[in-house]
């Protein structure tokens, strides 16, 4: 009887470990902290090459990506009249952020010539603990009001 005993406590055991592991929280919503940040626009003259002016991207998409499992986005939010945003309700782990700017060189994609596609400006940032207000990087985009 002690062996059959023995047997139920260990697979118990074993169960609880399993059951523990697989409620640990990973990066996502459900928390107590927030990733704050601003987005800037660097608007280039026709030419990309210099800068005649840069300002906050308002109404600018930002998305964020939970953790560095996969590329697509879990959620977005969109720019304030001063280029800030905010994700509130985070765990602990990684999160990229990114928002599309236009690309410089024309060579994204094989476009040289012809309107300049959208690549992604991305960031990254490490929540560690409960209730952190983590401020990331500002993200930079490139304009040209030309194209």
């Amino acid at each position: 009887m002690k062996f059959n005993q023995l047997i139920i406590k260990s697979s118990l055991l074993a169960f609880s470990l399993i059951a523990l592991a697989s409620c640990k929280k990973e990066a996502g919503e459900g928390g107590t902290s927030t990733i704050t940040g601003k987005v800037i626009v660097y608007d280039f003259d026709p030419g990309f090459v210099s800068i005649p002016d840069t300002f906050p991207a308002k109404d600018e998409d930002v998305y964020i990506i939970y953790g560095a499992d996969h590329a697509t986005y879990d959620n977005d939010y969109k720019t304030s009249y001063d280029g800030t945003y905010e994700f509130k309700y985070l765990q602990k782990g990684s999160y990229k952020l990114f928002a599309y700017s236009k690309d410089s060189t024309g060579a994204y994609n094989g476009t040289v010539n012809g309107s300049l596609p959208k690549v992604p400006a991305f960031v990254t940032v490490e929540i560690t603990d409960k209730n952190q207000t983590i401020v990331a990087p500002d993200i930079i985009i490139l304009k040209n009001n030309q194209q």
